[in-house]
């Protein structure tokens, strides 16, 4: 039996001619590159055009940063960032909500979608897939900086974040999240091969808005308050953002079967760049 876990790596990987690399910054390069590779791999399978994958990468990589930063800063202390909008800029010294993220990427990938003449949804339902994987590796940069943990426990897996003072167990929440998003993504990735790509539009984003929020949801019972305000209320901020995108998970997942969110987009060929100059007919 494990006598709980004492946890205090350092938070820096390796030092690049004075820079220090941050294993959570580490997380993040390995998400994109993952993210790039499976993307390529479906939309060439799907005869789509490989140049939508590189596309996407730069899309979301900044909507993720944007979305995140600017979630949390809005969403868990606005009073501050709003008289102090300078800080909004000083991302290394931490702050990202991934509600914020789940706002941006959307938007994202409608830009995207219309400049390569594909459905947001057939975009929405690979993406997701991604982003999946992606929630493992960043809840594991959480992790390498002793962060976003829960209440003490006396469960043999506890961790004692030695770097932040701690001297009690506490849930190692980042790893329950981590585990969540693996899951997820193995759960989506096996339904999408199956379907061999033919899924109805919409369906594996409902189910992963419903999967990861839901997840999110009950994990945040056995977590810290990131703000001290988020006490007063029987429910913590992570809690009250989950719950919009439960709903609109099962809202999505409804118009897909009913296929009001149109047809399944798999045509070859699609996913060419909307000509610059379009000529007029007389």
């Amino acid at each position: 039996m494990l006598n709980f876990i004492h946890w205090n790596p350092d938070p820096v990987a390796f030092t690049v001619f004075g820079l220090e690399i941050r294993w959570y910054g580490v997380m993040f390069t390995i998400t994109f590159l993952c993210g790039w590779w499976l993307l390529n791999r479906m939309f060439k399978q799907e005869g789509r055009n490989p140049e939508l994958a590189d596309t996407l990468l730069w899309y979301v990589a900044l909507a993720v940063i944007i979305g995140a930063r600017l979630g949390h800063c809005l969403f868990y202390d606005p009073q501050f960032y709003l008289s102090h909008p300078v800080e909004i800029l000083k991302i290394r010294d931490g702050g990202l909500a991934s509600h914020g993220a789940a706002i941006s990427i959307p938007v994202a990938l409608w830009l995207v979608a219309r400049k390569y003449r594909v459905s947001v949804w057939y975009l929405l339902d690979r993406v997701v897939i991604v982003v999946a994987l992606g929630g493992f590796f960043i809840r594991m940069g959480n992790l390498f900086n002793s962060e976003i943990y829960g209440h003490v426990t006396n469960l043999p897996w506890g961790f004692i974040f030695e770097r932040n003072g701690e001297t009690l167990p506490k849930h190692p929440t980042q790893i329950y999240e981590a585990l969540t998003y693996l899951c997820l993504f193995f759960l989506l990735g096996a339904y999408y091969k199956r379907k061999k790509g033919k899924v109805r539009n919409g369906q594996l984003f409902g189910w992963f808005l419903i999967g990861c929020f839901g997840m999110r949801f009950l994990i945040e019972f056995l977590k810290e308050v990131q703000e001290e305000w988020e006490l007063a209320y029987a429910l913590d901020m992570g809690q009250m953002l989950s719950i919009p995108f439960i709903l609109l998970g099962i809202v999505v997942l409804v118009l897909s079967r009913k296929g009001i969110l149109g047809k399944k987009d798999t045509l070859p060929g699609a996913g060419t760049p909307e000509p610059k100059n379009k000529t007029k007919k007389a």
